[in-house]
């Protein structure tokens, strides 16, 4: 189906279109508009039986119709990727999306989004230089012409100290002390990122601090690790903290992103996630895990 090139968007329109001005925006006939509604092709919602149609959302279903976007014969599996969030681990169980999960890690889950085997892929990737995270030009994703970023959420990232904090630490500096094994995760996880970036601020030398032995492969075993007294203290995320009863000081405020192919934007488990992610039940989830923000969950903050 080939659609027409959508009109400029003027800065005062809608987030949501009524069928007049999507017709409008399309350049349809507003019977056409209707016709596209009960094929449930074009999305749209029906509040007290009125049709609104979110602008965002329509965006995305006109760049999926693009010609020439890249095209992958083989289909891509259903696996979700990345880096691991608590959060997002619930809701892909609780909302039935059918998405496998395989989390080692923001930068192995670019590589695999990339190579087309995993349909989306969590990521908190950040770029000292530029100062944002999940910069697709950094993360080598430009080549991607079909590439779209959804935010899942603002995480807290800080400290992660043993239960009351025997240590008595209150800044990053602090893990430069003598004897304080520092837990830590894979080089390619967004956190590892974010440390280094710190300790360059801080200047701090990696010499100084005393590694501990492995290397934690998630989030909540990076957690367990100082629970079990493994390590001293770690960079992680204030949910995972609280999971295990750990001490937390906030350190810095992080984009969690997802990265898809524009069409697996529309594939069933996506909208599955995302709707289970409206729900009242998330929210509350969100809310007891701590350390979440989620007021921009949803929104397109890239789109090639």
């Amino acid at each position: 189906m080939l659609l027409p090139d959508p009109p400029e968007k003027p800065m005062s329109l809608p987030a949501y279109l009524t069928t007049a001005e999507a017709a409008e925006y399309l350049r349809l006939k507003e019977r056409k508009v209707y016709d596209l509604v009960s094929q449930g092709v074009i999305p749209c919602v029906r509040i007290t039986g009125k049709l609104l149609f979110p602008r965002q959302r329509i965006d995305l279903w006109l760049m999926n119709h693009l010609e020439g976007d890249d095209a992958i014969s083989a289909p891509t599996p259903p696996v979700l990727v990345g880096s691991q969030d608590p959060l997002l681990e619930w809701a892909v169980k609780e909302s039935n999306a059918e998405l496998a999960m395989l989390c080692q890690g923001s930068g192995d889950g670019v590589q695999r989004l990339v190579d087309g085997r995993a349909m989306l892929a969590g990521m908190h990737i950040w770029h000292a230089e530029s100062e944002r995270y999940n910069d697709p030009a950094t993360l080598g994703l430009t080549g991607m012409r079909d590439l779209v970023l959804i935010r899942w959420a603002k995480r807290q990232q800080g400290l992660l100290l043993a239960p009351g904090n025997p240590h008595k630490l209150t800044q990053l500096e602090d893990i430069a002390r003598p004897g304080l094994r520092l837990a830590h995760r894979q080089p390619d996880a967004g956190v590892s990122h974010l440390l280094q970036s710190l300790l360059a601020r801080h200047r701090i030398e990696g010499s100084q601090l005393t590694w501990a032995e492995h290397p934690s492969l998630s989030e909540d075993d990076l957690a367990l690790a100082i629970r079990q007294g493994e390590a001293d203290v770690g960079i992680g995320i204030e949910a995972a903290a609280r999971r295990q009863g750990l001490a937390f000081i906030p350190l810095q405020q992080e984009h969690f992103d997802l990265a898809m192919r524009r069409r697996h934007y529309f594939e069933p488990a996506m909208q599955r996630l995302l709707a289970f992610a409206r729900s009242e039940r998330f929210v509350q989830r969100a809310e007891a895990l701590g350390g979440y923000n989620i007021s921009e969950l949803g929104n397109v903050v890239y789109n090639a």
